[in-house]
This record gives structure tokens, C-alpha cells and sequence, in this order.
């Protein structure tokens, strides 16, 4: 099994989203992750797709996104001349002063951010690549993690060459 990210520009319509969930349940095919915004032009939506398979499945997920109307461009995002991003929350419980410390420390090394201070919890956010997101989840696992929240990956290719223009 190997993962793909596909980076697709569709119409920004109304259920389009459903519609390219829709096909990956239909057909079994797995999501590990998908994010979707507007682009700078309203009129499309730029959605990002972690999808895993092997060679055959991979192939054939996108030859069925192509076919979808709504599908204005796809690409492969390939990790060599792409960036890839995810934010993740994560909310751990405080017993004392010592731990706080502890953890904001963690924090500084993983350039991460101390978003909510509650009694007993802190909230943090961490933004990079899904290896440093689980590297700081995993650093957080000494301490009792209340909730996660990920995004997922976003992703955009390195340069001018593979921007999408659309009319």
C-alpha cells in the first residue's frame, strides 16, 4: 500500500464535494485525508486528497475523479516538488506548574503554539508536514491527550510552471 496526493480544481458548486466522496465509497477505495477551500478565483475550489492503494487503485482513483464534471484540473502532488502542510490541535491535561513547563518546552522545540490555557489543560497548535505533526504527537503521548484535531494535509506545487489557470 502507498499513498498518493491528488490536488484537484473543481467547480465551486454545491455538493461537489459529496459527489467525489461519494465515488471513493462506492467503489471502496480509502481517503486518508481531504481538505477543500476557495482559491483566489470564488468560482473554483481547490481540494487536496490523500488517497491510499496499490499502483492499480491509485491509477484508477484518478481516472474516475477526471471523469467527474465538476473536476476542472487534477494533478499529483508529488512530495519532491511540492509543499505539503497540516495543522493539527491538540489538548493535554495539566496536573501542576512542573508539567506546564514541561510541555511549553516541547512547544518551543517543535516551533508549535500554546493557543488556550485552561485550570487543567492546555491547548496547542502545531502546523508542518504529517511528519512533524506525529513526531509532536508522540512527544505528547507522555501526557494525557484529552483530543486531536487534524486537518489534514493542503498542498501546492513548488513553482510557477504547474500553476492551473482557469477561464
Amino acid at each position: 500500500m502507498q499513498s498518493k496526493v491528488f490536488q484537484l480544481i473543481v467547480d465551486n458548486t454545491s455538493g461537489v464535494l459529496s459527489r467525489i466522496s461519494g465515488l471513493f465509497s462506492r467503489r471502496g477505495y480509502n481517503i486518508e485525508s481531504i481538505t477543500a477551500g476557495t482559491t483566489a478565483d470564488p468560482k473554483y475550489t481547490r481540494i487536496t486528497i490523500v488517497a491510499t492503494g496499490d499502483d492499480d487503485i491509485l491509477e484508477q482513483i484518478e481516472k474516475q475523479l477526471r471523469k467527474l464534471t465538476d473536476v476542472r484540473n487534477i494533478k499529483e502532488l508529488r512530495p519532491e516538488n511540492s509543499v505539503y502542510r497540516e495543522l493539527c490541535m491538540i489538548k493535554v491535561e495539566t496536573l501542576d506548574a512542573d508539567q506546564r513547563v514541561q510541555i511549553a518546552s516541547i512547544v518551543e522545540m517543535f516551533r508549535a503554539k500554546i493557543i488556550d490555557v485552561a485550570d487543567e489543560s492546555l491547548m496547542m497548535e502545531i502546523v508542518g508536514n504529517t511528519q512533524k505533526v506525529e513526531a509532536f504527537i508522540k512527544m505528547m503521548q507522555g501526557y494525557n491527550i484529552l483530543e486531536i484535531a487534524r486537518t489534514g494535509i493542503a498542498g501546492l506545487a513548488r513553482g510557477k510552471e504547474e500553476v492551473v489557470y482557469l477561464p
